[in-house]
């Protein structure tokens, strides 16, 4: 992997490729480090993984995977397992040495802006849960259009409905929650053209909006990020639920939509 050929604003230290800057991020300063401890025994997070190795498998990039904000590497990790050439991009120095522990190959530790990477020159970006975290999620979609080839393509997931909006994301550092009707029309607003989009965790709104939100809502779960706390709830799955991933990656790999779920996942060509 030639880094050089994408951008030559970034100095190597430890395996890992630093900005010459750093740009300030909306994203909690511990999270990387907590949800590191959390992604290997998480249903969520190897549920989320295998739907997104299953959408790039149908609609994979022609060359190099970018996984902007890719945090610990394990999104990273599963894809370059799957066969595909990865580069993460984060701006956490903390996700950049956990990713490194899981011996993903080549790691940028800097915002896309910062990183300096050539216009026009990416064959495909993954944002997963990250689009959230911009006020300006307009413009950050608009930049990531200009840093890919003609016809490159982004693949999003991001969280469902502004109904569940709960305390988990005003202390995530989250703007945004969405619909694929909502994110669909800002990707055409952008210069994409959406190739495929379902939702996935089929049967988490209404978990997420009698624990989550409604507490939120009265003034309870006021510390929504205690690490104890979401490790055993990220642990919770039963043969029941499990079949219901099946059902999910099912309907992904025969390219239907799954109606409703607590995320979007979305995949978008540009035009």
């Amino acid at each position: 992997m030639n880094i050089d050929q994408y951008t030559k604003e970034l100095v190597q230290r430890d395996g890992i490729w630093y900005a010459k800057k750093k740009t300030a991020i909306s994203y909690p300063d511990e999270g990387n480090s907590d949800c590191y401890q959390i992604e290997d025994n998480s249903f969520w997070f190897k549920h989320r993984n295998n739907c997104l190795v299953e959408v790039v498998k149908k609609y994979p990039p022609k060359g190099v995977f970018f996984d902007i904000g890719g945090g610990n590497g394990f999104v990273a990790k599963a894809l370059g397992n799957a066969g595909f050439e990865i580069i993460l991009v984060e701006p956490g120095e903390a996700g950049c040495v956990n990713a490194r522990k899981r011996q993903v190959k080549n790691i940028i530790c800097a915002t896309l802006e910062d990183a300096g990477l050539e216009k026009n020159t990416l064959p495909g970006v993954g944002v997963f849960d990250v689009v959230e975290h911009f006020d300006d999620d307009l413009g950050l979609l608009k930049s990531i259009n200009d840093y890919l080839v003609k016809d490159g393509l982004i693949y999003i997931t991001v969280p469902a409905y502004h109904l569940l909006w709960s305390n988990i994301d005003n202390e995530s550092g989250h703007h945004h929650r969405y619909t694929i009707s909502s994110m669909s029309e800002k990707l055409k607003k952008t210069g994409f053209e959406v190739l495929y989009s379902t939702y996935i965790f089929s049967i988490l709104p209404l978990p997420i909006f009698l624990f989550r939100t409604i507490p939120s809502k009265i003034g309870l779960n006021k510390k929504p990020l205690d690490l104890a706390k979401n490790t055993n709830e990220h642990k919770s799955e039963n043969p029941v639920v499990s079949k219901i991933w099946e059902w999910e990656l099912g309907k992904i790999k025969a390219n239907k939509r799954i109606p409703m779920g607590g995320s979007c996942l979305i995949v978008a060509k540009k035009v």
